[in-house]
């Protein structure tokens, strides 16, 4: 029976080569919107991430601390749970990033450095937000050897907002991809049931189980998505390989070519597979 099933998969391509490609072509932009959207949501995640590491709180230290001060205190910061790296900057360090950043050198006035030495810390982007960072201000400013943790609070909150809309806005946009490209392929598979009811009809009169009437329709469409998976696959190889020698894709935004090849392959029979038996549902043995 399977033997039969797969028979008459074939052809019904065979048969109906027009609407084949057409079912075919709309798989295809189906899967390559459903890639688009898992593509879109880890882009947008590694820019969350990439801006929130940016957001650096710098911890101002005591005069006279020694260096093993300095070294216990950048143990204990490293220590902490919320930490992703550290980074200690000297006293003259700071004189001359200072003096780098204004264009005055303030040591032709004072016979002294101002400056105090400092901590740059870099946070884990899971723990950006406003509620951690108000708990992980406070944890800093207490430690033993820290006068001042200075960190924009205002402009992180900002940041914060922004990139918690973006997310928003993104699944929003995911979602509707995906229903547009399940939409295309339902459609388009409606289509050619439609265009097959009187062969359907006439296996019914001749007493056709429907297994045997439902099965090669949905064996159709998952070869037609196993096609269109190929050829999404094809497609965005191209894209990467062109956009990669123009302008160094993968540099600035690295893609598993393998993840995302086993995420076409796999997607077009399964899009095509759960569409047909989806658009099948209503199909009865009654005449």
């Amino acid at each position: 029976m399977i033997i039969f099933w797969i028979k008459e998969a074939f052809k019904s391509i065979g048969r109906a080569k027009s609407s084949f490609f057409l079912a075919l072509i709309s798989t295809s932009i189906s899967v390559l919107l459903i890639a688009a959207s898992v593509i879109i949501i880890q882009l947008t995640g590694r820019f969350q991430d990439s801006i929130k590491k940016s957001l650096n709180i710098n911890i101002f230290l005591n005069e006279n601390l020694t260096q093993k001060n300095i070294n216990e205190i950048e143990n204990e910061i490293s220590g902490l749970h919320f930490v992703s790296g550290t980074k200690f900057i000297s006293k003259d360090e700071a004189a001359e990033k200072f003096i780098a950043e204004t264009g005055e050198d303030f040591r032709k006035i004072l016979d002294y450095n101002p400056l105090p030495a400092s901590f740059t810390v870099t946070l884990k982007s899971e723990y950006v937000e406003n509620d951690s960072l108000k708990y992980i201000l406070a944890r800093l400013g207490d430690l033993s050897g820290v006068d001042e943790v200075v960190f924009q609070q205002e402009f992180a909150q900002k940041v914060i907002s922004f990139l918690n809309s973006l997310k928003k806005y993104v699944f929003i946009l995911t979602g509707i991809l995906f229903i547009i490209s399940l939409y295309i392929v339902y459609t388009t598979v409606k289509l050619i049931t439609n265009s097959k009811r009187d062969e359907l009809e006439t296996m019914k009169l001749v007493g056709a189980k429907l297994s045997t009437i439902k099965m090669p329709i949905i064996l159709n469409g998952t070869l037609i998505g196993l096609f269109a998976g190929l050829i999404s696959l094809g497609i965005f190889i191209l894209f990467i390989y062109y956009f990669d020698t123009y302008i160094g894709f993968q540099k600035i935004f690295p893609v598993n070519i393998r993840l995302y090849s086993l995420l076409l392959l796999g997607t077009g029979p399964l899009v095509g597979f759960f569409v047909s038996v989806f658009s099948l549902k209503n199909l009865t043995l009654k005449i």
